[in-house]
């Protein structure tokens, strides 16, 4: 698999599994389903006209995307590969959270599994240039918990924040804050830079919908939420957990 490209002060670093353990560091510049919409992830669909003319606009990003798409989408023991014609490198990715399964295969992507790959994706992006291990948290299309464990909650304890949209769709790609917080300057989360005096500009193309609590529903007891609503579509969101160590580091200045 090629390093992840440099970009937006980011560093390479590889990708990690174990549950729904997960490094991020996806570019917000690859935050674009051109060439993945009408294609699954079998090998046929990666050697479409239309998948091989969106990777060339950019080799290096799509490359660094795919890493992520194929991560959400794929089970874990499985990879996707690519041969990019014009150099005949071929490019290897590796599968892990398992979210679309039937997209997986190689059908197009349903609703759900447009939904839960966005809000994957989405969970992936980093601004600050400091990659954490981040805590996944959610369902599959298919309703599956993706799988934790009782040690992971707890050495994974400050939940950052809720993700969901749809980039297949362009509908609009969405965030909220899921930890209490005091003032407007509180509302930062590894996908947004800061926030101060309103401005929303570097949170582009993401956009901040507030507290995650009052735009998504879930079950009493677990660690994330079913549903997101906004503007009165449902998506499926992806919830992100952070290390306590992790989350001062990236923002020093938050108070709990």
């Amino acid at each position: 698999m090629s390093a992840e490209p440099r970009r937006l002060g980011e560093q390479s670093q590889e990708l990690t599994s174990a549950n729904g353990l997960s490094a991020n560091g996806l570019s917000a510049n690859g935050l674009s389903a051109n060439g993945l919409s009408a294609n699954g992830l079998s090998a046929n669909g990666l050697s479409s006209e239309s998948f091989s003319g969106w990777f060339s606009m950019d080799p290096e990003l799509s490359d660094m995307v795919m890493t992520y798409v194929v991560r959400c989408a794929v089970p874990t023991g499985e990879h996707r590969s690519f041969t990019y014609p014009p150099t005949g490198k071929t490019y290897r990715w590796e599968g892990g959270l398992g979210l679309a399964p039937q997209w997986a295969g190689g059908s197009p992507a349903t609703v759900a599994e447009q939904q839960i790959i966005t809000s994957c994706l989405i969970a992936h992006v980093n601004r600050y240039g400091q990659h954490v291990t981040i805590s996944v948290q959610g369902r599959t299309a298919s309703g599956e918990p993706i799988p934790y464990s009782v040690l992971e909650l707890a050495q994974y304890s400050v939940r950052e924040a809720c993700f969901f949209g749809n980039l297949f769709t362009d509908e609009g790609l969405f965030f909220g804050i899921d930890k209490q917080v005091y003032d407007e300057a509180s509302y930062l989360t590894r996908a947004c830079g800061a926030m101060e005096g309103g401005a929303d500009s570097p949170c582009e193309p993401l956009r901040f919908v507030g507290s995650c609590r009052q735009r998504c529903t879930g079950d009493l007891l677990a660690p994330y939420y079913n549903t997101c609503t906004y503007n009165g579509v449902s998506y499926r969101p992806i919830s992100s957990r952070m290390r306590q160590s992790d989350y001062l580091r990236l923002f020093p200045n938050w108070n709990d």
